[in-house]
């Protein structure tokens, strides 16, 4: 006996969702221990070096088994046709209406919901458990056309994203813009920082992305997208913090380095950091507020302005 898997993942233009994976994982976990040999159907677009319907010869499976979703719709309809052969078993399927040919082409239906039915609990609940992962928000600007032929912003977007999409974490697309009126968006700058003290670390090309994420007490990886460092650069020195890379050295090594510092040792400087910045006394700010009052008081006609080069502040 051996078994093909399917499920909505399994289509040429279906989706691959995490609770249908999920139940997947539930489903070879009790096959796995039976011993019972299955092969599992993916989607080229998700999985697209792994097996595809296509390429599912009938005769080498005694079962088909499709897993989760809703069973309905030509396609589920054409498995009942392709593996006529097979014994075929839908199991952790909704059915929507059940003289439908999707579902009464199956031997055998254990549905999770169905019309006079009791419903029964979704195979994602007990699948087993996944190893965590970080959670890391990427807050990345597309704009900045004041520093011309210095922006490096789409070289750099490109070649970050690129590499997170290798890394094994949950990646969280965040901007800093906010918005009262779009239920998207955050609307203060409170919930903005709520949202960052939650995650694992900050992956951003922004100013604001870094120290927010600092004020936050989460670790970012911060690149300036200028050639030869601006604001991004001088405000990592400011703050004192090293995981700050310029647009020219975006080493995939480089940036894997300084991803395992922050998701370390980083931590415990980034939580400093954010009692540094909330502890700041009001009376000596690092960060011109009181060169502003002595200017707004003491400059004027007949006054000279105060001499703004003074040393910054250091963390």
């Amino acid at each position: 006996m051996k078994v093909l898997l399917t499920g909505w993942f399994s289509f040429e233009d279906g989706e691959a969702t995490a609770g249908d994976v999920l139940a997947l994982h539930r489903v070879r976990a009790a096959l796995d221990r039976t011993a019972t040999p299955y092969d599992v159907a993916w989607s080229p677009g998700y999985r697209a070096d792994g097996l595809h319907l296509p390429e599912a010869a009938e005769g080498a499976y005694s079962h088909l088994v499709f897993l989760c979703g809703p069973l309905h719709g030509p396609q589920v309809e054409e498995l009942h046709r392709r593996f006529g052969r097979c014994v075929r078993i839908a199991v952790g399927a909704s059915v929507i209406e059940a003289s439908s040919p999707a579902v009464t082409g199956f031997h055998t239906v254990l549905a999770r919901d169905s019309p006079g039915l009791a419903p029964a609990r979704d195979l994602a609940a007990g699948a087993p458990a996944c190893p965590a992962t970080p959670v890391v928000g990427v807050i990345l600007t597309h704009g900045q056309g004041e520093y011309g032929g210095r922006r490096r912003h789409a070289e750099v977007a490109d070649a970050l994203t690129r590499w997170l999409a290798a890394k094994d974490c949950a990646r969280l697309e965040m901007t800093s813009r906010l918005d009262a009126h779009d239920w998207r968006l955050c609307a203060t700058p409170g919930q903005f920082e709520s949202a960052l003290a939650r995650l694992d670390l900050v992956v951003t090309d922004r100013l604001h992305g870094l120290v927010l994420a600092l004020r936050a007490g989460t670790p970012a990886l911060a690149v300036d997208p200028v050639e030869g460092g601006a604001k991004v650069t001088a405000q990592a020195r400011a703050c004192g913090w090293p995981a700050a890379l310029g647009a020219e050295r975006l080493d995939p090594a480089e940036l894997d380095r300084w991803w395992s510092w922050c998701l370390t040792s980083g931590r415990a400087l980034a939580e400093r950091r954010r009692r540094a910045f909330l502890n700041a006394p009001a009376h000596e700010p690092a960060d011109g507020t009181e060169a502003l009052v002595r200017a707004l008081s003491g400059a004027g006609p007949g006054h000279p302005a105060p001499d703004s080069r003074r040393a910054p502040q250091r963390w």
